[in-house]
């Protein structure tokens, strides 16, 4: 099989400066706000997820990388040589896409793999987000995460509420927080060598999970690519905890009653939505996958 050679883009200095700058502008709308409040010292059971549990500093979110494939003209181009996976040639500043160590090469074929098993296997809706209600299912007043946020249900009535609705979580990453009373009461059982076999489209944590493999790519994701990921994970997070068994309404958050036929009726629409708003950037992601692995 022939290889389509790559097409090469030359930014002058003000088109990739414009596009840099436009960048910041969008993401310090999340940004700022969450470094204020880390510097009160307050915590948000929203949005402080999106930094703390991804682990991706908001300064490196802001930081604009063109992608693979543009060259960057100009004299303040050379500011992108301090990253190593840079190089300088002729036409300008631009990745090496072909210094890319066996380790990230490594990585780039599971995630490719990953992408494209979850777009092709049929998406599930059925799960209600009762993820968050089994996190702290039978948990004491102390070992509850947000415990600094009232529940909209007493133990009781929450244990009783999991007990009767099914649970049918697929993705590890939200399966591991279960308490040990909840693991057993899960249809499956994921494990992380079961990822491949059960990450699926419907579920809104492995839609979230498409800003993770964004950014684990850096640089050599763009980041307007990055920042729709992010804006994608920052949507879901706000149903996903409207969805859970905490009252978050003293912060603007109405609940989805996931307990009733509404709520979850309600709760189904937003997983489609999502699962529709996640195609095309998982595609995206795949194609820079294939880019990268053709060196």
């Amino acid at each position: 099989m022939s290889v389509v050679a790559p097409i090469f883009t030359l930014l002058t200095e003000p088109d990739w400066l414009e596009r840099q700058q436009a960048h910041e502008r969008r993401v310090r709308a999340w940004t700022d706000p969450h470094q204020a409040r880390a510097a009160r010292g307050e915590k948000h059971p929203v949005y402080d997820f999106l930094f703390d549990y991804y682990a991706y500093r908001a300064a490196w979110l802001r930081r604009w990388h063109p992608g693979p494939d543009v060259s960057l003209a100009g004299e303040r181009a050379r500011e992108y040589l301090r990253w190593s996976e840079y190089k300088e040639s002729t036409a300008g500043v631009m990745l090496d896409v072909a210094a890319l160590p066996p380790p990230r090469r490594n990585f780039l074929v599971w995630l490719q793999e990953l992408l494209r098993t979850t777009r092709e296997r049929p998406a599930f809706f059925g799960c209600f987000g009762l993820h968050e209600w089994a996190m702290v299912y039978r948990q004491t007043p102390d070992e509850i995460r947000h415990n600094t946020c009232p529940l909209r249900f007493p133990p009781d009535e929450l244990a009783r509420i999991v007990e009767a609705t099914p649970l049918r979580c697929s993705h590890f990453d939200a399966f591991r927080f279960f308490t040990g009373p909840a693991r057993p009461l899960n249809k499956l059982q994921p494990e992380r060598t079961t990822v491949l076999q059960n990450e699926q489209r419907g579920c809104l944590h492995a839609n979230m999970d498409l800003y993770k493999w964004a950014f684990k790519l850096a640089p050599f994701t763009p980041s307007e690519l990055v920042a729709d990921c992010f804006e994608l994970a920052r949507d879901i997070r706000e149903v996903d905890m409207r969805a859970s068994p905490y009252d978050l309404s003293a912060l603007g958050f109405a609940p989805i009653p996931v307990e009733t036929e509404a709520g979850r009726t309600a709760y189904e629409l937003y997983q489609r939505g999502f699962a529709a708003r996640s195609e095309p950037l998982r595609a995206r992601l795949l194609e820079l996958c294939n880019r990268l692995l053709a060196g």
